[in-house]
């Protein structure tokens, strides 16, 4: 065999092996998520969420702190709205912090498991590993997978865009679609430390209260305020209001929006109260959902959440879960102040 003949093969098998070595393939990047989920013990990131669901877009700072084995703290901010909330999972439940109110709700609930949460890694990973037919792109810097997301209540984000540092597999950024592929959620992540250590006191619901109401004090006069009639601006199908009634309650005003249709339903809002110092969870039923904006109870028949000092209630027996959830996220300011 000539000499330059087996230089040429010698050539094309370094820049074969060189190639290979620069580039992995799908299965590659899956079996080594699949790796970093088993090893996972805990970690602390930052992200910034931007919610593009109303006429403007809302952006929010998101903390989360995860321990080993189910041990969750998100805290959730606006500054510019002065809203504030916490979820946390400990060895008592899942817990709803409303600081500015003094008050948490307990769920008997198993969240975060069995669906999607754009802002916890492990649950990304999930959905990476549970669609079998996600689509994957290389970048110089990047892994790009686009996956179908596992939100059992909501069909109308039904895809997502998640991108993954290249060195290290850390998230980059989340990019939640509507059926049109138009971005609804947006989580662009930062600071993401999976060398973080903490304690299980780190987790406790009255230590996380205290905390959080050093920076958001409670709002002691909240009663006082005006708030202002809100409504829908989404509609599922040929509902039309037919009552707006207001009435007097022992904390004020409480106002009753009647819906007629097709898919009727009932929207109440009133000011919040402040609970008394001494803290003790109410246990409520259904499942905490984000609703973007803030955390709200899902049941079967309604949806409750509380924005800005007012506390809302969806409730009808023709909606399904996915339809109050469009609902509440598209409720905006359009009427009048009540006092």
């Amino acid at each position: 065999m000539k000499k330059w003949y087996v230089l040429l093969l010698f050539g094309l098998m370094v820049i074969f092996v060189l190639s290979a070595c620069g580039s992995k393939s799908q299965e590659d990047v899956v079996k080594e998520l699949n790796g970093k989920l088993e090893e996972l013990k805990a970690y602390e990131v930052k992200a910034k969420m931007t919610l593009q669901m109303g006429t403007e877009p809302q952006t929010y700072d998101v903390e989360i702190w995860h321990k080993e084995p189910s041990y969750y703290r998100v805290d959730l901010k606006n500054a510019q709205k002065d809203q504030s909330q916490m979820i946390l999972r400990n060895d008592d439940g899942v817990f709803v912090l409303t600081p500015a109110l003094n008050k948490s709700f307990r769920f008997q609930s198993e969240w975060p498991e069995n669906s999607s949460q754009a802002y916890l890694y492990e649950s990304l990973i999930e959905d990476i590993l549970q669609d079998k037919e996600a689509k994957f792109t290389s970048t110089k810097d990047h892994y790009v997978f686009e996956t179908k997301t596992r939100y059992q209540n909501n069909k109308m984000l039904p895809l997502q865009e998640i991108t993954l540092n290249k060195k290290d597999l850390t998230p980059v950024s989340v990019k939640v679609m509507d059926p049109d592929r138009k971005a609804l959620v947006t989580v662009e992540f930062s600071n993401a430390n999976f060398d973080a250590t903490f304690e299980k006191q780190d987790f406790d619901m009255a230590k996380n209260m205290t905390g959080a109401q050093m920076e958001v004090p409670v709002m002691a006069d909240v009663e006082d305020k005006e708030f202002t009639v809100k409504y829908p601006t989404a509609t599922i199908s040929d509902e039309e209001l037919v009552g707006e009634k207001a009435m007097d309650t022992e904390d004020g005003k409480r106002v009753v929006l009647t819906y007629d249709g097709e898919k009727a339903f009932t929207i109440i809002q009133e000011k919040a109260t402040v609970v008394p110092t001494a803290m003790a969870a109410t246990t409520v039923s259904g499942e905490p959902v984000d609703l973007g904006f803030t955390i709200g109870a899902l049941t079967a028949n309604s949806l409750s959440w509380t924005f800005q000092g007012v506390d809302y209630t969806i409730a009808s027996n023709d909606l399904t879960e996915e339809e109050m959830l469009t609902l509440a996220r598209s409720v905006e300011v359009q009427g009048d102040m009540v006092k």
